[in-house]
């Protein structure tokens, strides 16, 4: 009995744990079904039982752009907001201006669900269920509308010229009424704008014709200023007379228009309506004809300046190239003189190199033969008395040469007979011409020499005892 019992209480416990198992599974797979993820390009809308929101209010959906949220089962449901924008086509034709002129703007809008916290309700609220045909129409009848409310506040000009006012005016516009819808205007794309009237066109033709004119006159003007910056150098001779034309044609315009004015006023009398159109056609006429000189006299100007250009060129460029063959011939001549001078320079450098190797060799072989000689005689003084007596003839063929011209018997000499010593004056004259003679004896002695007996014996001699009279004079003296 008592292992029944065990048995039935075990197999119990078994059922029960099997069963919570299988209830936690269950509970398990409800939690991860019912956990649902929000893509990013997509908006998740709660619906059923909703919190309050924070400051109390109900809620009928609850919005979520990314992340996830666990859905109720039962109570709760949920679906998804596409947020891939779409493009709205607006044609509208007909919308009257401030001008109470009639365009047609085509444009383009492009326009999502907005994912903006404060404006996603809204689409929860108005859009779900909505595909987005129907959505585009519901936004495409508030653009019609909030278009032409911008259109009927702007001129036609400043909707043609500032197309980015106009853009921004749409998107302010627009965008506030959207946003009850839960949508979000992206892009204002204005394609054209026209009228039937053809004032749009006519805008425009204006705008081009005065670009056309500015752009002239821009032209016209730089074309003047470089003229005169041509013409700064011109003669002053052909502006005045330039000037003086002008004039001219100024005052035959005048006259023109003057001619012109009193026809005018004569046809008025006769037509009334014709009357304008003939002065403007005059006055036209007489401002084409004063352009035409102006252009005229610019052209002159503009040649004149050109011609004066070109002959101070030819004559500056005739002074170059004059100035540079000059300075060619100059360098070209200095560069001969420098050769000149450095050959001449060698040259001297040569012969005085030459003449100094000559010398130095002539000093050379006088020194070798000095040497010989001096070991020949046995001393330098004896080598000097020999090199002086080699000289001796050459000495009294020297002193003979001053006298060997004179011819005796060309010479008068007056004498009275009388002289001093027993002399007459013309044994006085014949014994001075022979003393300016040097004898050999004071030539040798001059040399330091000493002639041999055998030459001048007597007077060896007389020397010998007048050195022995002066010596025996100096004892006696000396006694005394």
């Amino acid at each position: 009995m008592m292992n029944l019992l065990a048995t039935a209480t075990m197999s119990i416990v078994i059922i029960l744990v099997v069963v919570i198992a299988l209830v936690l599974l269950m509970l398990l797979m409800v939690v991860l079904l019912r956990y649902k993820k929000c893509p990013s390009d997509k908006i998740m809308v709660i619906y059923g039982k909703i919190s309050n929101s924070k400051d109390g209010t109900s809620r009928s959906a609850k919005c979520i752009h990314g992340g996830a949220a666990f859905i109720w089962p039962f109570i709760q449901s949920y679906t998804f907001l596409d947020l891939n924008p779409f493009s709205i086509q607006v044609d509208l034709k007909s919308a009257l201006s401030k001008q109470n002129i009639r365009i047609d703007v085509p444009s383009i809008f492009t326009v999502g669900i907005s994912d903006d916290p404060t404006v996603m309700q809204n689409a929860a609220v108005r859009l779900l269920g909505l595909n987005a045909k129907q959505i585009s129409e519901l936004a495409k009848d508030i653009i019609f509308g909030q278009l032409r409310l911008v259109i009927a506040t702007m001129d036609i000009e400043e909707i043609n010229t500032d197309r980015e006012k106009f853009s921004e005016a749409i998107s302010r516009n627009v965008e506030g009424e959207l946003k009850k819808l839960g949508l979000k205007l992206i892009n204002v794309n204005v394609t054209d704008i026209s009228d039937d009237s053809g004032y749009i066109t006519a805008l425009g033709k204006e705008a081009t014709a005065k670009a056309i004119n500015d752009a002239k006159i821009s032209v016209a003007e730089e074309n003047r200023k470089g003229a005169i910056g041509e013409a700064n150098a011109q003669m002053q001779q052909r502006i005045n007379v330039a000037e003086a034309e002008s004039r001219a044609i100024d005052g035959e315009n005048k006259a023109k228009a003057d001619i012109a004015q009193s026809r005018a006023l004569l046809r008025q009398k006769e037509a009334e309506a014709m009357k304008l159109a003939v002065t403007a056609e005059n006055v036209q006429a007489a401002k084409a004809k004063e352009e035409s000189y102006a252009a005229e006299q610019s052209a002159e100007i503009a040649r004149a300046s050109r011609e004066k250009a070109t002959k101070e060129a030819d004559v500056i460029v005739a002074s170059e190239i004059e100035k540079r063959r000059i300075e060619i011939e100059a360098d070209a001549e200095a560069e001969n003189i420098r050769r000149r001078a450095k050959g001449e320079a060698d040259a001297i450098y040569a012969k005085l190199e030459a003449e100094a190797r000559g010398m130095f060799e002539t000093l050379s072989k006088q020194a070798e033969g000095m040497d010989k000689l001096v070991k020949a005689a046995g001393s330098a003084d004896q080598a000097v008395h020999l090199m002086i007596a080699d000289k001796l003839e050459e000495l009294v063929a020297t002193q003979v040469e001053a006298v060997k011209n004179l011819k005796i018997d060309k010479i008068t000499v007056w004498d009275n007979g009388q002289g001093t010593e027993g002399k007459t004056a013309t044994a006085n004259f014949l014994s001075g011409m022979l003393k300016s003679l040097p004898p050999l004896d004071d030539l040798y002695s001059m040399a330091g020499l000493k002639m041999p007996k055998l030459i001048a014996p007597q007077e060896s001699e007389n020397k010998a005892a007048e050195a022995a009279e002066g010596k025996a004079a100096k004892s006696n003296g000396a006694k005394k």
